[in-house]
């Protein structure tokens, strides 16, 4: 059991080094940014602002998509000048995309905690744990969409250097049953 525990953890091990589990994890940095950005406005806008599910959540998906834009780009390390069809259009469409389900769920949240009659605090709580989960939702779409379509042909990639290669090497060593020379090999055999 523990060498089978050993290699399902040699494999996972292996996967997260690899340039997908690096970049998965650089995203996942970026998307727990723009998350907190898009919660503590949302927050705001809902609670002391008073605003409209609309205005709320526009103002706080526009928050987190900005700091989402700058720190996607440092996730798939992209520097210059980004190209506008390339890069920041399709960014921005796929953004596009995500506030329409996360206004749908900002009113799903401020309708039905009025359905639940909660006021203050809880009902502001309540509409931001309803807008986490949306946004959550949207989390691997986005990565799968920038990681394949968006980011792929990436230019700035760099070569992995002979530190990174054997970091995300997946042969995981000799097998720790194979003999290291045959003792029959030389034709003899055992009579007997």
């Amino acid at each position: 059991m523990a060498l089978v525990s050993n290699r399902i953890s040699d494999t996972l091990t292996a996967k997260a080094r690899s340039k997908l589990g690096i970049r998965f994890g650089r995203f996942t940095v970026a998307a727990i940014a723009a998350f907190a950005t898009t919660e503590i406005v949302l927050t705001i806008c809902a609670g002391p602002l008073a605003l409209t599910a609309t205005w709320a959540s526009l103002i706080s998906w526009f928050s987190g998509a900005l700091v989402s834009y700058v720190l996607s780009r440092w996730a798939w390390k992209r520097k210059g000048r980004p190209s506008l069809l390339k890069e920041t259009l399709p960014f921005w469409v796929v953004s596009a995309m995500v506030v329409v389900i996360l206004l749908l769920a900002t009113k799903f949240g401020y309708h039905s905690s009025g359905w639940m009659h909660l006021r203050g605090a809880e009902r502001v709580l309540y509409v931001d744990a309803v807008y986490g989960v949306a946004n959550v939702g949207t989390f691997l779409l986005r990565f799968l969409f920038f990681h394949y379509v968006l980011f792929a042909g990436s230019a700035g990639r760099a070569a992995p250097g002979a530190a990174e290669e054997a970091l995300a090497s997946t042969d995981p060593g000799p097998e720790p049953f194979a003999r290291a020379a045959d003792p029959d090999a030389d034709g003899e055999t055992d009579a007997g």
